[in-house]
């Protein structure tokens, strides 16, 4: 993939070049050699981030920056920092969070193990190579030793740190690091067999976890551990939307519901594919840069590791795309994925927001609100698949009142007293239906409320992308936060290029907000309320 390779060397040219710029020569500033991250603030992560690209150009003799003496000297200046905020006990501080943080410092040195791979295996090095190699291995020789300590905050983090140790433990030779990373492998890996990790996170967390099975791949000379990456990078396939972004709705991290694209995914892509000979993989990193150019995106920040397999530099293959049309139910995650060549939507279990369509321009998201005792919206409790194909998602509320002790208690200050043991009068039920059915056109979603009567319920079906919504009496230019309650008729919304067309509307009760709301509406979202009092039965098409 020589043309990639060339634009990831142009694209960590230009990122050295904006480094350069901001990096802080204040002589006597405790930040002097620190890079400011976009909000201002200086620490050692970033630091390493920006310097790893600065030494992964000087090193690169295809690079206009190869040994470029000025580089040479930020790089020191900037490792002059990193020494400066490493604790004594070799751990660094996440400034903006976690201080001493074991899973910040092995995403830190974590960065830099492929530039001390490289170095180390060179024979030919400069004097100033060989200045290079010898503070990264102290630095990362320094946090190896601090990882020891452990500690961590996320179900990622086990695997960053365990795959530090395990790669540091065969670097330096010390066994004791190797030992501590089967402490946290005994744990037992989370990625299940649909090929999702606990978090769920496709925009982000699901790559860091990739990279910590390679690493431990590599590092125990066990192909096991990368399986888990193979797996979930199958399931990712099954992940993009008709625009090339991500989808993340599933996730429980902080890019749920974010646009991100999938440039990151990029190595791990190529490098398996190549490696394991997985074609659809192949195809998907030519997609990937396909998507770089189109978007106008930064090329995929691995050129350290480009530089340290040449081999997959070499490789060409012309195979590019993704999987448009498919149907991937996955239960173990509670997701459903289908492609259906221009548009794809996915159903969900145990989201507010149980439907997705997208047509490559246009989002929809569908939500059942109301309120009902704690309850302020649907979330299935179960999701099966019928021989039909189609998808039931199923929620029972229970309803509950406390009763009185019925001996006095201890107190009568109410926070004080054991109210999980109070009995309970229980009932009324609600139960909430809902079956998603493809037909030839597009879906179906027949929904059913039943057990209470007369409690003011509402579809919400929140737009994207839209900038008009029209029905045969009207025609209204959209804002964003627009909220309208339509009627009695199809309905169409309009997008620069797209429309999608849902109907029929019902518009029994005119919703208006109160203490008893549901969930807050989508952000940023137009979005149409169909009402009515429970019990209803309606079925909402929806042509996208």
């Amino acid at each position: 993939m020589r043309a990639h390779y060339h634009r990831i060397l142009r694209d960590t040219e230009r990122s050295v070049e904006r480094s350069l710029q901001i990096q802080n020569l204040e002589k006597g500033s405790p930040w002097y050699g620190a890079f400011p991250q976009p909000d201002g603030v200086c620490q050692a992560k970033y630091a390493i981030y920006c310097v790893s690209s600065m030494v992964a150009v000087y090193c690169n003799r295809d690079s206009s920056l190869c040994r470029d003496r000025a580089v040479y000297e930020r790089i020191l200046l900037g490792l002059d920092y990193v020494d400066r905020v490493q604790h004594e006990n070799g751990l660094f501080d996440y400034v903006t969070c976690n201080f001493f943080s074991a899973p910040d410092t092995a995403f830190c040195i974590g960065k830099i193990i492929p530039h001390l791979q490289y170095l180390t295996a060179r024979t030919d090095l400069t004097a100033e190579e060989t200045v290079l190699l010898d503070r990264l291995r102290r630095i990362i020789h320094a946090g190896a030793r601090g990882l020891l300590e452990g500690g961590f905050h996320t179900p990622n983090h086990r695997w960053a740190i365990a795959s530090v140790l395990a790669a540091c433990g065969k670097l330096f030779g010390e066994e004791d690091l190797t030992r501590a990373a089967f402490v946290y492998l005994n744990e037992g890996l989370d990625c299940n067999g649909d090929g999702e990790y606990a978090e769920k996170s496709a925009g982000n967390y699901n790559r860091v976890n990739n990279d910590a099975m390679m690493l431990l791949s590599e590092s125990l000379d066990d192909p096991s551990y990368e399986e888990n990456a193979i797996r979930n990078l199958r399931m990712m396939l099954t992940y993009w939307e008709p625009d090339g972004s991500v989808f993340t709705a599933n996730s429980t991290r902080f890019d749920k519901d974010l646009i991100v694209y999938s440039h990151p995914y990029y190595y791990e892509y190529l490098s398996l594919g190549i490696r394991y000979r997985v074609p659809e993989f192949i195809a998907m990193a030519n997609y990937i840069f396909e998507l770089v150019r189109e978007k106008g995106l930064e090329a995929p920040d691995c050129l350290m590791e480009l530089m340290l397999h040449p081999e997959f530099v070499h490789y060409e293959s012309e195979a590019c795309g993704i999987p448009t049309d498919y149907r991937a139910f996955y239960r173990d995650s509670g997701i459903a994925r289908v492609r259906r060549g221009r548009y794809s939507y996915t159903v969900m279990s145990g989201k507010s927001n149980f439907l997705y369509v997208h047509n490559g321009e246009i989002k929809l998201a569908v939500k059942i609100g109301g309120s009902f005792c704690e309850h302020r919206a649907f979330r299935a409790e179960t999701m099966t698949e019928d021989e039909t194909g189609a998808f039931h998602l199923r929620q029972t509320m229970r309803g509950w009142y406390y009763l009185p002790f019925e001996e006095k208690p201890a107190t009568s200050d109410w926070w004080q007293m054991d109210n999980a043991a109070r009995k309970k009068k229980l009932g009324p039920d609600m139960d909430i239906d809902v079956t998603i059915r493809e037909t030839g056109e597009g879906l179906e979603v027949d929904v059913r409320t039943s057990g209470v009567e007369g409690a003011p319920w509402r579809v919400e079906l929140a737009f994207q992308g839209i900038e008009r919504i029209a029905n045969e009496h009207m025609t209204m230019p959209v804002h964003g936060d627009e909220v309208l309650v339509l009627r009695d008729s199809d309905f169409e919304v309009l997008g620069r290029r797209t429309s999608m067309k849902i109907g029929p509307a019902f518009g029994v009760h005119h919703f208006t907000e109160g203490k008893e709301d549901s969930e807050a509406k989508t952000p940023g979202a137009a979005t149409v309320y169909l009402t009515d009092y429970t019990s209803f039965h309606h079925t909402i098409s929806i042509w996208p």
